[in-house]
């Protein structure tokens, strides 16, 4: 009989002990994936939401745009926080081709996956065709910290028109000017 409760109390307490290491893997978890939003939004916040307005050379302004300077829209897009939703003003449209693209960053921060965008002007010797995808290529782009001079590697390519635009932000009220660059994908007129 004592020996018979020896090993009920026993596995009671492996069982516990079981819950518990469940317990503490699963913080781990959440743990993992909060450092992961964070590391998200601090690499969201090296970017420069403003610039001068100077475009690259060689970069061709738009003929005939969706939407022509001066004009609002609407961000569709969340390349940072506070831009979708935003009223944009249309600053600058420009024919190009644009890519997204992976990079590590050149002061030695976390590599960047899936950054929108770069455009062909922005990429050194870049030349006129279309980059394939897989390419390695060199940024001059200063987007965000450690961009310009990164070896990056082409995700994606789309020929599109590119905007310029002063918008502020849903988040924290933060009038960005001059932000480069959203495609017309991710603008919808009001």
């Amino acid at each position: 009989m004592k020996k018979s409760l020896f090993l009920i109390g026993l596995a009671t307490m492996l069982g516990l002990a079981g819950c518990a290491g469940n317990n503490d893997e699963s913080k781990e978890m959440n743990s993992e994936d909060n450092q992961k939003q964070e590391q998200k939004e601090e690499d969201h916040a090296h970017m420069n939401h403003s610039s001068s307005g100077e475009v690259p050379e060689g970069l061709q302004e738009a003929k005939s745009p969706t939407y022509e300077l001066g004009s609002k829209a609407t961000l569709t897009t969340d390349h940072m926080p506070g831009m979708k939703g935003a009223e944009a003003t249309i600053v600058g449209a420009y024919d190009t081709t644009a890519y997204v693209v992976s990079y590590t960053p050149t002061n030695g921060g976390e590599k960047v996956t899936g950054h929108k965008w770069v455009i062909q002007e922005e990429i050194k010797d870049a030349g006129e065709e279309e980059i394939p995808a897989g390419t390695k290529v060199v940024l001059e782009a200063n987007h965000m910290e450690g961009m310009e001079g990164a070896e990056a590697t082409i995700d994606s390519a789309e020929k599109t028109t590119v905007y310029m635009v002063d918008y502020t932000s849903t988040t924290d009220s933060q009038e960005v000017k001059n932000h480069k660059w959203v495609t017309e994908s991710e603008l919808t007129k009001e």
